[in-house]
């Protein structure tokens, strides 16, 4: 955890007049921290969005399955999806009308992939305050139970930083998560098709198991937030590469659309983390 006076509170949303989720889907938002599922791209879209993420995995290398995060300033393609109108019609909904994305990353599980994503709250190790930002995970491929879809513990949007611990074992992305998570209450599998997404609030406990099937499972997380949200440490500000979507920045330092879209010909600026 990062700063110990972080506003890791909950606000939320109160919006009467939302553009496209449902006064009922804001309510479930507010109550459990997550609303799902949310048509986004067509099959033909998704399938060139596909295309586009697989090029930069593997121009990566072995790194490409974890190694495409937060390029949302340095390649074009990735700022035309992060800025697309239905994406941000969505988020709009949720933060209101001026929208800064400040982190993007692919999340690739290949097939027989036995790491887990451990349960653990996003904006806890975040130098951010208020807690505001909302994530959306895009389908790549279809995502269910069978190829670790995404879990999330409904409700624990609104309960502060809770404690963390070390993970048990070496088959983990990463080796701290939520302590004693099982006893939070049962999971919700974030099931998926292609081309869909979710939105969940930043502080949501969630995670993701070990990948035994056959078939990938590969989203893309972009993260929102409006500009009363600011940064607390200024060695991970410099870290940051904040693209303004809609509306204003406040005091926000945004980047214009690259025309770059080869990712040997830059590098990521921050590491954020995995789901």
């Amino acid at each position: 955890m990062l700063d110990a006076d972080l506003d890791l509170s909950f606000a939320p949303v109160r919006n009467v007049r939302p553009k496209r989720l449902t006064t009922a889907q804001i309510a479930q938002y507010n109550e459990q921290g997550f609303v799902q599922p949310l048509d986004a791209f067509t099959d033909r879209e998704i399938a060139n969005i596909r295309w586009v993420v697989d090029r930069y995995m593997a121009d990566l290398g072995p790194d490409g399955a974890y190694g495409v995060n937060c390029y949302q300033a340095r390649l074009s393609r990735l700022w035309d999806i992060a800025t697309d109108p239905r994406i941000l019609d969505h988020v709009e909904d949720l933060i209101g009308p001026n929208i800064l994305c400040w982190a993007t990353a692919v999340l690739s599980k290949a097939p027989r992939d036995l790491r887990a994503v451990p349960w653990h709250q996003d904006a806890s190790f975040w130098a951010l305050s208020p807690a505001r930002t909302v994530t959306v995970w895009l389908a790549i491929d279809d995502a269910d139970e069978g190829n670790s879809a995404m879990r999330f513990i409904p409700g624990t949007h609104n309960k502060g930083a809770l404690p963390v611990a070390k993970t048990e074992g070496s088959g983990y992305v990463f080796h701290k998560g939520t302590a004693d998570a099982g006893a939070l209450g049962p999971p919700f599998t974030n099931s998926l098709r292609a081309g869909q997404m979710s939105m969940h609030a930043d502080m949501l406990v969630h995670g993701s198991m070990a990948n035994a099937s056959d078939r990938r499972r590969c989203g893309l997380t972009l993260r929102y937030c409006p500009p009363e949200v600011q940064i607390t440490d200024e060695a991970w500000a410099r870290g940051v590469e904040a693209i303004l979507c809609r509306g204003e920045a406040g005091s926000w330092r945004t980047h214009p659309r690259p025309e770059n879209d080869d990712i040997t010909k830059t590098a990521s600026p921050h590491v954020v983390g995995n789901n």
